[in-house]
């Protein structure tokens, strides 16, 4: 991708963050974006720190631990948002700022294990499920106060909210169901630190947004489609 195009992609996505805060009522610079680089090459993550952006989500833990060395030079904040298999919580735990997508206590406490004590503790986000489909992963609603609970006592970890994937829908009333809901399980739960929602991608950011997001993650509306076999090096 040519630099302008990628110019413009990031200033078209900024531009519908600040028109969904404005919207919303919310101020300026209340929501994040978090830039989902899954399989996209070393080279363009550099132009999109070059263009401004320094916070970049992946989904798998390998590919995490070779973007994380091989761009360590750029100051970049690096958040694991895939689903956590029990033998990748290592690597992981060694190169994330921020996990989204715990969704069970083994996780947690792998991770709080494998945590390296120079780096602080890890920045994690319970993801709760908000639709029916079963290959969507999270933790049941009704499930989430007894996981907060246990995950909040567990050292080198900062737990700082929730996240969602809902199931996909073209109209606004149908997206805002799953992310109010996920806004209301916040709400309700006794820890009242916690402050993070990251709900929201390229498809219906300002839903998420109307209903409390603070992060949003966005991968095609900023790189394009992802790339299936191509190396990402």
């Amino acid at each position: 991708m040519m630099p302008a195009e990628l110019d413009r992609k990031i200033s078209e996505v900024d531009r519908r963050i600040r028109a969904a805060e404005r919207a919303a009522g919310r101020p300026a610079g209340s929501v994040s974006l978090l830039a989902v680089s899954k399989t996209k090459p070393f080279e363009l993550i550099r132009q999109a720190h070059r263009l401004g952006l320094s916070t970049f989500g992946e989904n798998y833990a390998q590919e995490l631990a070779e973007k994380a060395q091989a761009l360590a030079d750029l100051d970049l904040s690096w958040h694991f948002v895939g689903p956590i298999q029990s033998n990748k919580t290592s690597l992981i735990a060694e190169c994330s700022d921020w996990v989204h997508s715990i969704d069970r206590l083994k996780i947690a406490r792998r991770l709080s294990e494998q945590r390296p004590p120079d780096r602080g503790p890890l920045n994690i986000l319970i993801q709760v499920k908000t639709s029916n489909e079963e290959r969507k992963s999270g933790v049941a609603p009704e499930a989430l106060p007894d996981l907060v609970a246990a995950v909040s006592e567990l050292p080198n970890l900062a737990l700082r909210g929730l996240m969602t994937i809902p199931a996909p829908a073209t109209d606004d009333v149908t997206q805002r169901r799953p992310f109010q809901q996920l806004r209301e399980l916040l709400t309700n739960l006794p820890s009242k630190h916690l402050d993070t929602l990251s709900m929201g991608m390229s498809q219906d950011l300002e839903a998420a947004i109307s209903e409390g997001a603070t992060i949003v993650r966005v991968g095609t509306d900023i790189f394009g489609a992802r790339y299936n076999s191509v190396p990402f090096g």
